[in-house]
């Protein structure tokens, strides 16, 4: 299925291979799993970080089995603009026009709205954040007019269209013509992944609606204790299968110029638990694990696919150190069949 992106697989491969190297503070690693990325991409100051980093993680899980998939953004923010657009518009005052969300949350989307490949559809021009104050307003001005929603629609629509671009019909791969539908579910299954998190204040074993801002659809992770879920990230990985990772990058460990994230605080549940219950630690950010490393005296890293461009001295990638881990997650997806396999 979708083999025929050679070129872009041959380009992930090289990527992964030629990342060994020194960042500040004589900080230097040596990667003990590289998985194969698409090109790192560059989010622009939008809130789509979620979307960036679960895409990238989806496909590194089809880069790992053989598929070369290269997946759209733009696809994504653009059709959930529209639905926000048209809901804000309905409902002023409940429905806020922005793009914050969580991991699983494009699950969702791309279920409900469907996927395209990035060579099909991306923009490098779109500001979204600028986007989103023009529909906004948009919005407002059509409420106070009594546009109705069906003409309104069209309005957003063809803003869309001018600020992105149009979407195209269909998506052919391999001389095959799938609609967005199609593509999606080619690529990815509404159960495919499962999503965890961490909190010492729930029970473990059980589902817990996380309580941070950018859970804007209510979703639910399964509770494990940091350990258990440290453990089995790095299993997984060492199993092929890429982390979504979801966390705090406030602390002042974390440095995308340097390419690394560490902490000297101390890793023990009670202090990872005192930070979240003192909002110290906050739903920052989203990247995706896609390799292990260690240093120089052996602390151990993940390697972490972010979406901020290719200017840190790792080509856009960041290590991150295990206690940073430890200390500042929320919350991971991961690929089901990696989970199964490590006994969850």
């Amino acid at each position: 299925m979708m083999r025929h992106f050679a070129c872009i697989l041959a380009v992930a491969i090289l990527l992964a291979a030629c990342h060994d190297g020194q960042p500040a503070d004589n900080l230097s690693f040596e990667n003990e799993v590289l998985l194969p990325i698409t090109p790192v991409k560059d989010q622009r100051g939008s809130d789509l970080c979620w979307a960036y980093a679960m895409l990238a993680t989806i496909e590194t899980e089809h880069i790992a089995m053989g598929d070369s998939v290269n997946l759209s953004v733009d696809f994504v923010g653009r059709h959930l603009l529209k639905q926000l657009t048209l809901d804000h518009f309905e409902q002023p005052d409940n429905h806020p026009i922005h793009l914050r969300g969580m991991a699983p949350r494009l699950i969702t989307c791309i279920m409900k709205d469907g996927l395209l490949s990035y060579d099909s559809y991306h923009s490098t021009e779109c500001n979204y954040s600028v986007l989103q104050r023009k529909l906004t307003k948009m919005a407002d001005m059509a409420i106070s007019r009594r546009m109705t929603k069906d003409k309104f629609a069209q309005k957003v629509e063809q803003m869309l269209d001018d600020e992105i671009r149009p979407v195209p019909r269909y998506q052919f791969m391999g001389g095959v013509e799938y609609t967005s539908q199609e593509f999606a579910h080619s690529v990815c299954l509404p159960d495919e992944y499962v999503a965890l998190t961490s909190l010492a204040g729930h029970p473990y074993g059980q589902k817990v609606v996380l309580d941070v801002p950018d859970n804007t659809d209510g979703h639910a992770f399964l509770n494990l204790p940091i350990d258990t879920l440290t453990a089995l990230v790095e299993r997984s990985v060492r199993q092929n299968h890429p982390v979504c990772w979801e966390g705090d990058i406030s602390e002042e460990g974390f440095n995308f110029k340097q390419g690394t994230a560490t902490t000297s605080d101390t890793p023990t549940p009670e202090r990872r638990q005192q930070q979240w219950e003192r909002r110290k630690t906050t739903d920052d950010h989203c990247m995706s694990i896609v390799g292990l490393a260690h240093d120089t005296e052996g602390g151990k890293y993940f390697i972490c696919k972010n979406s901020w461009g290719t200017n840190n001295p790792f080509g856009g990638l960041v290590y991150m150190s295990f206690d940073y881990f430890y200390m500042k997650t929320i919350a991971v997806v991961l690929p089901k069949n990696g989970a199964c396999r490590n006994g969850l």
